[in-house]
């Protein structure tokens, strides 16, 4: 309980610096005194899960705090907490020993009753990615899941993004998982929605909205799973992918007149008009066969080559929001496993005719962005496989037997925004894992804005008159409240 009382808040701490005892005559002319300075000094709370296997590859239980170093930045760290996680239960190494019985008493000794749970899993259903035709594969996966993964005592919950409408909060019920896998449903777009729909300034609008509606959940989810300290938390990531621009030839019009293959009508007959307008025509039209119609000359086709220009930055756009998720999840020491309920991906179906090259685009595009989530925070990206057997036992063995290490950051400076962590095994012959490498501090909060009709600062105000024997040079100004506690 010691231990995980550290972790309850970090410290934050206000030095006010003044000169009080040479400070100059108050001027006579009534001039404002200008508030001191203050400095705040976030200090960090760190926990930082790691395995330590010996050359076998088996988990090695019996290690205590002399055998860890932990550097951040190169800088060795004081360790002040230390959990072992041995099949699932947890156990605190530095726990100070039960007190001694009495002398002449004999009693059993004493058994601590330790009934928290070491393997928290929270499953995310993106049904908002995932579509229709997959529903009975990500069924199928959960039941698996519910027999392979969560096991008696396991701590859990479950959110959907879509009109599955699953919100279970943590449980340790396994009846809870059985009950929402009924509940699950892919609604999903499929290409030809894509295709056909309007396209806004910087893409597909409904993409858009659909992917941050998958990332808001999600960083709201890890928001709540950093309160939770001295455990490894599991985020099993279940959807499509992601790709902010999928099938843009196919959307703007820019295929063949000819083709076989799914493209917007729309947006190819204005093409077409755009370039009877510009002087030049198909390559079928009889009137003019001696000219090339380019649709991505801006000379023939001014509408689609400017949608293209709005769209070039989608897909450093799209790095970026999942670059934050992964690094809310490494400050909430969350482990990230994707899954891809389609499996191994093959051509699209008969009734999507889509372009096989822009259909291997996207396929490409969405598995690199679970690939994305999965490592930057160790996990792994179960991507283009039908087996999940392996899968379930590497984040089995990963969530079931693992140590938690925690040490206050002796580098205090704010503007190391992003700190490395190496931790080192003083035994020979042992090998140390561990989820991430690096995290990133949360931005410290921001002062509270002044009320309406404040003077700003420096800006004398009015002085209302003080109340008889008041001193003319008021109250001191009084300390600033504390900040709100963070921890990693």
């Amino acid at each position: 309980m010691k231990a995980r009382g550290l972790w309850s808040s970090a410290v934050w701490v206000a030095v006010v610096a003044g000169l009080s005892a040479q400070a100059p005559a108050r001027p006579s002319s009534g001039a404002p005194q200008q508030p001191p300075p203050t400095f705040r000094v976030q200090v960090e709370a760190v926990t930082q899960d790691v395995v330590v296997k010996d050359d076998k590859g088996v988990f090695v239980p019996n290690l205590t705090k002399d055998d860890f170093e932990v550097y951040e930045d190169g800088v060795k760290q004081d360790i002040i907490s230390l959990n072992m996680i041995f099949g699932g239960r947890v156990n605190n190494i530095l726990a100070a020993p039960p007190a001694a019985a009495p002398e002449g008493i004999l009693l059993p000794p004493v058994r601590r009753v330790n009934d928290t749970s070491g393997r928290i899993f929270l499953f995310f259903v993106d049904d908002l990615q995932i579509q229709f035709g997959n529903t009975i594969r990500v069924r199928n996966l959960f039941k698996k899941i519910s027999k392979e993964l969560v096991h008696d005592g396991d701590l859990f919950g479950i959110v959907s993004s879509g009109p599955s409408s699953i919100q279970i909060e943590m449980t340790y019920d396994r009846h809870r998982l059985d009950e929402a896998v009924e509940k699950m449903t892919g609604d999903g777009l499929k290409p030809s929605d894509i295709i056909n729909a309007p396209s806004g300034t910087n893409g597909p609008s409904e993409v858009r909205y659909r992917a941050h509606v998958a990332f808001q959940t999600m960083q709201d989810a890890l928001t709540n799973l950093e309160k939770v300290h001295d455990r490894r938390k599991a985020l099993v990531w279940v959807s499509e992918g992601y790709d902010f621009i999928p099938f843009q030839a196919a959307r703007l019009g820019l295929m063949s007149p000819d083709s076989p293959f799914l493209q917007n009508t729309g947006a190819q007959t204005v093409n077409q008009i755009n370039a009877q307008n510009s002087g030049n025509c198909a390559s079928n039209d009889v009137t003019c066969p001696n000219q090339q119609f380019d649709p991505t000359n801006p000379v023939n086709n001014p509408d689609a080559a400017d949608q293209m220009q709005n769209e070039v930055f989608a897909d450093a756009d799209l790095s970026m929001e999942l670059a934050e998720i992964t690094r809310s999840a490494n400050r909430a020491n969350t482990t990230i496993y994707t899954i891809d309920p389609r499996g191994l991906v093959g051509p699209g179906d008969l009734d999507e005719p889509v372009d096989p090259a822009q259909w291997n685009e996207y396929v490409r595009k969405s598995q690199e962005t679970l690939r994305t989530l999965a490592e930057d925070t160790g996990g792994q990206a179960v991507v283009n496989m039908n087996d999940y057997d392996k899968a379930f036992k590497r984040i089995d063995n990963d969530t079931s037997d693992y140590y938690v290490i925690g040490y206050y950051s002796s580098n205090p400076d704010p503007t190391r925004r992003r700190r490395q962590i190496d931790v080192r095994v003083a035994r020979k012959g042992l090998t140390v894992t561990s989820a991430r490498k690096e995290y990133v501090l949360r931005a410290p909060p921001r002062a509270a804005r002044p009320a309406p009709g404040t003077p700003a600062r420096g800006t004398p105000a009015t002085p209302a008159s003080p109340p008889p024997g008041t001193p003319a040079s008021g109250a001191p100004p009084t300390p600033p409240s504390s900040a709100p506690p963070t921890s990693r």
